[in-house]
């Protein structure tokens, strides 16, 4: 073998360790943002345990019975749906302002096949879902297809379909009495059954059920990964061969659909079918629990759970302040303080190294 040259003799006492990129003596806060990164639903399930404890600590044991817990679920429960159909347009770095108008005229719809024109319930419920999954195809056309922004597409039809449902409603509301003669599996969501003092509705159930599937969806299969990288970054989602369109399609249809479950459990919590709930602020009340659950609104970052305690969070403030006799003005502005803080700790978190 022949010797070595007399460059090569410089390089045997030249460093020979692999380079690590690992971050050594990392500070606490660099390692909670990191930790926050990594868990997106740990700071909505924070806020969500110190606000129990400290309405608990000021109200006493009446806040911590089972019974004002789980009274607090079934007012969240037609939010908490809402808020997870539009956590999946969320992430797709879109937003969906016609969410709550896509579940009063499928609640309409539903009432009107199975009341007034006295068709079986089941093809009323099935009525009221294909209205709302039509509903969200037509957000999906728009967004996808025609490459119109989302806030204007979801404002515009927010307007249309609100106009239609008092078009076609005539603004007339169906009663309790008469859904509970003719179409009693309308009311299926509130029936309520009892855990020792805790009261819990299928409405509830139905809830925890959904945003359970959903999680597992978006974490363990290929479409929820693809809603993912299009929120994250459209263009290069497409270039590693996502089809985005379809995506695209496919969340908004499915937040339709959501939508329009929705309406059938808050047809069984409000017993009757009102179109005016389309003045209500089921919108504003659904994009707030997704905002405070830690969904990004740029895309491509939160958990579903999150959404879930965004809901519990905004129900817990509201069940305090009213045990407490408060002005309900101040959960306005604990809800906008709430809002102003979850989009401040999202930009703080996206900043972490990866």
């Amino acid at each position: 073998m022949s010797q070595a040259q007399e460059f090569e003799k410089v390089l045997s006492g030249s460093e020979s360790s692999v380079a690590s990129f690992e971050e050594s003596g990392m500070s606490l806060l660099k390692r909670v943002q990191h930790f926050l990164h990594s868990n997106p639903a740990a700071v909505p399930l924070i806020v969500l345990l110190l606000s129990i404890v400290v309405f608990g600590l000021t109200i006493g044991g009446r806040f911590f019975s089972s019974y004002t817990l789980t009274l607090i679920l079934q007012q969240i429960a037609v939010v908490g749906i809402l808020g997870a159909a539009q956590t999946l347009v969320i992430l797709t770095a879109g937003i969906d302002l016609s969410i709550g108008v896509i579940m009063v005229i499928s609640a309409v719809v539903m009432g009107n096949v199975a009341v007034i024109y006295g068709l079986p319930t089941p093809i009323a419920v099935l009525a009221g879902l294909v209205v709302g999954t039509l509903c969200g195809l037509l957000n999906g056309v728009l967004v996808a297809y025609m490459r119109l922004p989302p806030f204007i597409v979801t404002l515009g039809t927010w307007n249309i379909v609100m106009a239609t449902n008092f078009i076609y409603s005539a603004n007339e509301t169906i009663r309790d009495t008469d859904v509970d003669a003719q179409a009693p599996l309308l009311h299926v969501f509130g029936s309520s059954f009892k855990i020792g003092s805790a009261v819990l509705t299928a409405g509830v159930i139905a809830m925890v059920l959904l945003v359970l599937v959903l999680w597992y969806v978006l974490n363990h299969t290929a479409w929820g990964r693809h809603v993912y990288a299009v929120g994250d970054d459209p263009e290069a989602a497409k270039l590693s061969g996502i089809q985005t369109k379809k995506v695209l399609m496919a969340v908004y249809g499915l937040a339709g659909l959501i939508a329009a479950f929705a309406a059938w459990v808050a047809i069984g919590r409000n017993g009757s079918i009102s179109p005016s709930w389309a003045v209500t602020d089921y919108n504003l009340q659904a994009i707030t629990a997704t905002v405070i659950g830690g969904i990004s609104l740029f895309g491509g970052r939160g958990s579903i759970l999150g959404t879930l305690f965004g809901a519990m969070i905004v129900g817990v403030v509201s069940m305090g302040l009213n045990m407490l006799g408060a002005d309900p003005q101040w959960k306005v502005l604990l809800t906008g303080v709430l809002i102003i803080g979850a989009v401040g700790v999202d930009q703080w978190i996206r900043k972490v190294s990866v």
